[in-house]
Parts: structure tokens; sequence; C-alpha cells
């Protein structure tokens, strides 16, 4: 039912368009990289954003956190998928932006591994033990403090060390200068055959908002149809890739570059939890997610979803689905 409702919405958007606005470019943290994007290849690929009235033509790509905010900033198209503790950090720098739609939902692409003959089995055994995270107070720390306090683990016992990457963390496990590393897909699938996972955080951890959409109020303000093409095509694109997993693997082994076998291993992995969200906000998982956010200390005050939430961009079939 949802799903024929949100097609209808989309049909009806693009007959009151007559032609897509200019060719635009937006921001999407961890592009070609991590899976965070696939539904903007997938729309891409498949005209959708011009169906709902927009042309995006390309996007502007980085490693995530403030990168991603000050390059849509920059942009004359102010509309990026970013992390929600970029997201956060920018409203409390002054920023006026505004979280427009959820972007994804799931940690189900991040784990911890090991190497296939560590002793480390559970995260109970990393207690003593160095492990590997990207940077201070970043998702892969709060990812693993959660999970920490998930199993009843002491965190003050597992000492976490900065990598800046994700490679260079399987770097310091393969030379035994940690005893595990934080990991990401596709990668993960790409060296599986390396590691041995300690934890998927998707199986142990619940739904939370991991990426949202945001803009400027003022873009919100003077561009709302442009803004609304984008969460619509968005959106047709998320609907796309759960109907046909294996076309959305095809169009990612271009648009990533990926190997074909890992890419439907990827976008096989993430159907499950259903990782990508259509756009609409749950004030549930927004709220795990901050609580994460506060084990790291990236938040201590309370969050006024209030003031920083707008949904009323979303598709209309979208704004009442949790």
């Amino acid at each position: 039912m949802f799903r024929t409702a949100l097609r209808a919405v989309l049909s009806a958007a693009v007959l009151l368009v007559a032609a897509p606005a200019g060719a635009v470019e937006i921001s999407v943290t961890q592009w070609g990289t991590s899976l965070y994007g696939a539904p903007y290849a997938v729309a891409m690929a498949e005209g959708l954003f011009k169906k709902a009235g927009v042309d995006i033509t390309s996007i502007i790509g980085s490693g995530g956190g403030g990168t991603t905010v000050r390059n849509l900033l920059a942009s004359e198209t102010p509309y990026g998928d970013v992390a929600i503790a970029a997201a956060l950090a920018a409203q409390r720098q002054g920023l006026d932006v505004i979280i427009v739609n959820t972007g994804t939902r799931s940690t189900a692409e991040a784990s911890l591994v090991t190497m296939p003959d560590s002793p480390i089995r559970s995260l109970k055994d990393l207690e003593g033990k160095k492990v590997a995270v990207t940077s201070p107070k970043g998702v892969s720390e709060m990812l693993l403090l959660m999970a920490l306090k998930q199993e009843g683990v002491d965190a003050t016992k597992v000492e976490r060390v900065a990598s800046g990457g994700y490679v260079n963390g399987l770097t310091m496990l393969e030379q035994g200068a940690v005893a595990a590393a934080a990991l990401i897909e596709p990668l993960s699938i790409i060296r599986a055959d390396k590691y041995r996972t300690v934890v998927s955080y998707g199986s142990l951890l619940p739904p939370m908002t991991t990426s949202v959409g945001i803009t400027t109020r003022a873009f919100a303000k003077s561009n709302p149809e442009r803004l609304r093409a984008i969460i619509a095509g968005r959106a047709a694109g998320v609907e796309a890739l759960y109907e046909n997993p294996a076309r959305a693997a095809e169009i990612l082994t271009k648009a990533f570059k990926l190997d074909p076998a890992v890419a439907q291993v990827a976008v096989a992995n993430m159907i499950g939890p259903r990782m990508w969200s259509t756009g609409a906000f749950d004030r549930t998982e927004l709220d795990r997610t901050v609580e994460g956010l506060r084990l790291i200390g990236e938040i201590t005050g309370p969050v006024d979803w209030s003031k920083l939430l707008d949904p009323s961009f979303l598709p209309p079939a979208v704004q009442g689905a949790k």
C-alpha cells in the first residue's frame, strides 16, 4: 500500500513539472566508499530525479563529518546527505540548517573485525586491549561504545586508538598494534577472507538514524519545489533499490567501481535491515543515535527536534510513515 501511494505521489509530481530544473550538484557523505549514497546512484541512473523535477548531474563526495556540511554550504544547491552527528554539530555551531529527510536507519554496514587467528571472540575479550576507530568522537567510536554498553562490557577497560581511516585501522590490526578494528561495507566484503568478524553492529544494535538530508532555511524558503524534487527523487531511488536489488547492484558496480559480486552482496546485506529510509522521521530512532552521541561526548544537552526537523518537504505518502 505504501509503495503504491508513493508511486502515485511521484507520478503526480512528474505531471506538475513541465521540465526538470537546471542541472544541479548535491553533497553525499562517503560517496562511492560506503552505501549511504546508493539511492542517489540508483535515482540518477534510472532518471528518477528528472522524473521528480530536478536534474542531479553529479555528487560532491567527502570523507564525512564537517567536510560534507562545508561542501553543501558552498554549493549552489545546498542539500546534502550527512551523518546525523554532522547535522547536529552544524546546528550547535550556529549554522541555520534544517533536517528535511532521513537518509539511513541501520548500522548494518558497520562491524568490528580481528585477525583470523586472534583470541578475540567477543566484545568481552576486548577488555585490556586496544581497538582502532577511525577518529575520536566519530561514528566508529560511537558504535563501539554502544555495543560495549549493550553487552555489559566496561568501556573504560577498552582503549580506543584513532587510526585516521578504515584502511589505516586494518594496517594497525595486521601489524599487531591493535586487537580489533572498525570496518564498513563494501570494504568488509572485499577483504572478507583476511579478517574475522567480532561483531556486526546491525545484528546487535536496534535501528537508529545514521544519516539525514539537510539544507539551509534560506534555500528551503527560496527553492521549495527543487528541494521537494530532490527528496522525492531520492525516495523513488530507495523504492527502486528495494524492488530490484539486482539492478541496484549493477548500478553500484559502475557508480562506485565495485566488483559485480561485491556489489551484489553489499546490496543484499542491506535489504533485510531496511537500511535506506524513504525519508520519514522516526523520533525513537533519532533518539537512539543521540544516546550514542552522548556516550562519545559529542552531545551533552537536550536536542530540540522541533527546531531541527521539517517534514513538510517530504512526499505526502512519506510524511505520515514511521
